[in-house]
């Protein structure tokens, strides 16, 4: 059956992965969880959730939106999800959109129940591979299976969700990163970028890695 739970931006194999899960039975913990996109789709459908990110204008603006939601089932904390435990908020379930790492796994191996799941969407080390740099919080499929089964946890899904745009020009490879020029001129990508289309190069790459494991 297709998942009932929607959220703009977030993948619907992750979302239908959620879904298998009990999650009316279920207190939810999404780390990471930004302005709260992934935790306000789960709310609806969960006994509880919290979300926690170290943002302090992200976690304001995820207690705006759950008001307005009329949701009371959901709360939001400031919290440093690669340094603080998890097993005060007693999950059941641990989710974390496009905010993963060894730190992050291995805390919820510490608070979750046997049988208990963790979900992630991970960037996989082919995303923006044309800038020619691999972000710390990429995987690939090999690294993420042995940080899984280090902690305990027994492999659902590891699948790889990649995307790749293709352009007729410069000018069209340009137009498709301008939302990420800033950012990426920051850390040096945006020249490496531009190097790559002056030599030939037509594509930019989308690719994520959707995970599921169970704590053993």
């Amino acid at each position: 059956m297709p998942s009932r739970l929607q959220a703009p931006g977030v993948s619907a194999r992750f979302l239908d992965l959620l879904a298998a899960e009990r999650l009316d039975e279920s207190r939810v913990l999404d780390v990471g969880c930004g302005s709260g996109r992934l935790a306000l789709a789960l709310a609806p459908a969960c006994t509880w959730v919290v979300g926690l990110d170290r943002e302090t204008a992200l976690i304001r603006e995820a207690r705006r939106r759950a008001a307005a939601a009329g949701l009371a089932n959901v709360e939001f904390h400031e919290a440093d999800v690669e340094r603080e435990p998890y097993h005060p908020w007693k999950p059941d379930l641990v989710t974390a959109h496009l905010c993963a790492s060894d730190a992050i796994v291995e805390r919820a191996a510490e608070a979750l129940r046997p049988g208990s799941c963790l979900a992630m969407v991970a960037f996989h080390v082919d995303q923006w591979k044309e800038t020619g740099k691999v972000s710390r919080f990429a995987y690939d499929e090999a690294r993420m299976r042995r940080v899984l089964e280090g902690q305990g946890f027994s492999i659902e899904a590891l699948e790889v969700e990649r995307e790749v745009r293709r352009f007729a020009s410069v000018e069209e490879g340009l137009a498709a990163a301008v939302g990420l020029e800033d950012r990426w001129r920051a850390d040096g990508r945006w020249f490496r970028y531009i190097a790559f289309l002056e030599s030939g190069g037509r594509t930019l790459t989308r690719s994520h890695l959707v995970v599921k494991a169970r704590r053993a």
